[in-house]
């Protein structure tokens, strides 16, 4: 199975320059925690979540509108494109420790965002249909790596959520 046929199509995408205002405007109207961060030409550059946001304006003690993008947003990115296979995305996301992988299409611009949701929504269908039980086997393990990836990165004494 290709990334492109679970990947979601509808994405929004911020700008460096953009104020953690807009960024965070953005999430509320489209219902997300996250927005793959682009140039001028739709090539992902980075990535910026809530939680991103919300340590910024705590750290800098600042007002979103006076912060920016660029100065809080992730700029190490992993990304998968269109025409991969399913399993090798899920790879990325389980070696990296990421939910979410921007999609580059051909021209190599944002083509959309594959997250574990779309991963999680597809094994399901596919159980459905009493096909692909390889894919259930695989998120399965990607959830783990991830989860344990964050569990390991805790304090020995800190209580888990």
């Amino acid at each position: 199975m290709k990334v492109e046929q679970i990947m979601n199509r509808t994405v929004s995408a911020c700008h460096p320059e953009d104020s953690l205002n807009r960024a965070a405007q953005l999430m509320w109207d489209n219902g997300c925690g996250s927005l793959p961060v682009v140039d001028a030409h739709s090539t992902p550059i980075g990535f910026l979540t809530d939680r991103d946001i919300c340590m910024a304006a705590y750290t800098r003690g600042k007002l979103l509108h006076e912060l920016t993008v660029e100065g809080t947003m992730a700029s190490s990115i992993f990304c998968c494109r269109i025409d991969d296979e399913l399993s090798a995305a899920m790879e990325v996301m389980r070696n990296k420790h990421v939910r979410r992988l921007p999609v580059i299409g051909r021209d190599g611009t944002l083509a959309g965002i594959l997250a574990l949701d779309d991963i999680a929504y597809e094994a399901g269908r596919s159980l459905r249909g009493g096909v692909n039980y390889r894919l259930r086997e695989l998120v399965g393990e990607v959830f783990m790596a991830i989860c344990h990836g964050r569990v390991s990165a805790r304090p020995p004494d800190a209580k888990g959520s």
